[in-house]
């Protein structure tokens, strides 16, 4: 009898210690969802589905791409943020949302920092600070000492309020100690328009539409605005050339909930690199301006950290607002 007590004690202290079955599967073993924060069609987009093939073939399951734009990706990171931590909901994350957005938004519905799990940087992508053909600068050192000499004359086109487009020449405009005007639209394509057409002199704009416009001469290319030279535009120089340590550098990331299984991240950070280090994959970024980043999650939360601080002090000195 003691002996048959002895057993069923040591049983259920083996029962008690063992994870739930749940626990123990092998993740992924249904659907999975990337939702996109932003609509179809536009480079966030194109990443969750360029990863949502590689993966469902590695994984075997399903990757369904889900786009819930609104609010500057606010509406969609909400929906992430929010979602239960088993690793089947994900968000294809940007610099917006994650390390602008907390201090251009006070009223978020989420915690960017607390609420979710960095799995890895996906791409950085640089923006190109281009000028109407008749300014006369034809370098970022020149540049400068024209925008000093005419305060207030310049104006520049953006993408929005708080955009990275737009706040890359607020960082501009702090690090030179420049004012110049700036020209909302709603979207880089009316940016060229207005650009190319006179009706603004420079922007600070997407690298995917500014080179093909600066290689067909209708505007000027003076700088990237990445620590180092884009693949894409080579012969650019950096604005750090000239400006030591600018960086306004967009970019997107893979998260997931906060308290997501360590197993499932470190699964798919060290897929997202697989892919990431693909030949094919790099030519496919480097056609769209974008250079392949893969981080470890530790690494990338701290660069997030890193990019919150950064953005929060532009934010705060240029004034803007989304409420």
């Amino acid at each position: 009898m003691r002996l048959i007590l002895a057993a069923l004690a040591v049983l259920c202290l083996v029962s008690s210690a063992a994870p739930p079955a749940r626990a123990q599967e092998a993740w992924p073993t249904r659907t999975v969802t990337i939702i996109v924060p932003f609509t179809a069609g536009g480079t966030a987009d194109l990443f969750a589905r360029l990863l949502a093939g590689h993966m469902q073939q590695t994984f075997g399951q399903s990757f369904v791409v889900e786009n819930r734009g609104g609010a500057g990706g606010n509406i969609g990171a909400a929906a992430v943020a929010k979602a239960p931590n088993d690793g089947y909901t994900l968000l294809l994350g940007t610099v917006s949302t994650h390390a602008i957005n907390p201090t251009l938004y006070s009223n978020l519905s989420f915690d960017a920092a607390r609420d979710f799990q960095p799995f890895s940087l996906i791409a950085r992508l640089p923006n190109m600070l281009v000028v109407r053909n008749e300014l006369p600068a034809k370098t970022v050192a020149e540049f400068i000492a024209y925008a000093k000499a005419n305060p207030d004359k310049l104006n520049y086109g953006s993408s929005g309020v708080g955009t990275s487009i737009h706040l890359a020449a607020e960082l501009f405009k702090i690090a030179t100690g420049t004012r110049m005007t700036h020209v909302p639209y709603r979207s880089s394509n009316e940016i060229m328009q207005n650009l190319t057409g006179g009706h603004i002199d420079l922007a600070f704009d997407n690298i995917t539409l500014a080179w093909p416009q600066a290689k067909a001469g209708t505007v000027r290319a003076l700088g990237v605005t990445s620590p180092e030279r884009s693949p894409t535009a080579p012969q650019v120089p950096p604005i750090a050339d000239t400006l030591k340590g600018f960086d306004a550098t967009s970019w997107h990331g893979l998260f997931a909930p906060a308290g997501t299984p360590r197993a499932a991240v470190e699964r798919m950070a060290a897929e997202v690199k697989r892919i990431l280090d693909m030949p094919e994959t790099a030519t496919k970024l480097t056609d769209i301006g974008a250079v392949p980043s893969p981080m470890t999650p530790d690494q990338f939360t701290a660069f997030i950290a890193s990019e919150r601080s950064k953005w929060a002090e532009v934010v705060k000195a240029s004034g803007a607002s989304a409420n």
